[in-house]
């Protein structure tokens, strides 16, 4: 799939921006509930049953009653405004799944690392990688019912992020507040496109 400008034949002033936002992060956090909450088309999903014999390398503490995982990808659409509309995918969570990560990360704008604070450190390997490869990234931390909440502040801190990236708290299963994570993902990378052209240029 061809990220940028719509259809051929189609006039330029008609052509819808189209960009590729990946939605990231741990085992069980929410990246599935996302894209379906969000997406204005039925989701894609690539969901198979937990099984006994995953559990040595499925770590389920935290998630006991998650039953689905994702082995593959979700994906969505929606559109933000009359010329812009974003492709979602949702990353596999289980390590042994990364294989598929490089792929799917090829043409993204950037991408959103969902948190949870009660298991925080599952997030890490996400935002690793998206460091790693310059991929611009905002954090969402999914506030699961009977969480304490946090101020985003501290979270900064727990995840040792520069104060530029941007940290949001959200409820990934609510339509208005998972589409304001992404405006303020598309925002953030845009801002970044933007100094890296005036840098080149000077």
């Amino acid at each position: 799939m061809v990220f940028g400008r719509g259809e051929r034949g189609r006039e330029p002033a008609d052509e819808p921006l189209t960009l590729k936002i990946l939605v990231a992060g741990g085992f069980g956090v929410g990246k599935t509930t996302m894209v379906g909450a969000v997406s204005e088309i039925r989701p894609l999903r690539t969901e198979e049953s937990l099984t006994e014999a995953g559990r040595p390398v499925d770590d389920t503490a935290g998630v006991e009653g998650k039953r689905t995982t994702t082995v593959a990808m979700d994906f969505g659409r929606i559109t933000l405004r009359e010329d812009l509309v974003l492709y979602l995918f949702g990353t596999p969570g289980q390590n042994r799944f990364w294989f598929l990560w490089d792929e799917l990360a090829q043409g993204a704008l950037g991408a959103v690392v969902l948190a949870d604070t009660r298991r925080l450190e599952d997030c890490f390997s996400a935002i690793d990688y998206f460091e790693r490869r310059g991929i611009p990234f905002a954090v969402a931390v999914n506030c699961f019912e009977g969480t304490r909440a946090h101020p985003v502040e501290v979270v900064r801190d727990a995840l040792d992020l520069d104060e530029l990236v941007p940290i949001l708290l959200c409820d990934a299963r609510n339509r208005e507040s998972a589409k304001d994570v992404l405006i303020a993902l598309v925002s953030h990378a845009m801002h970044r496109a933007t100094e890296q052209r005036q840098h080149a240029t000077t």
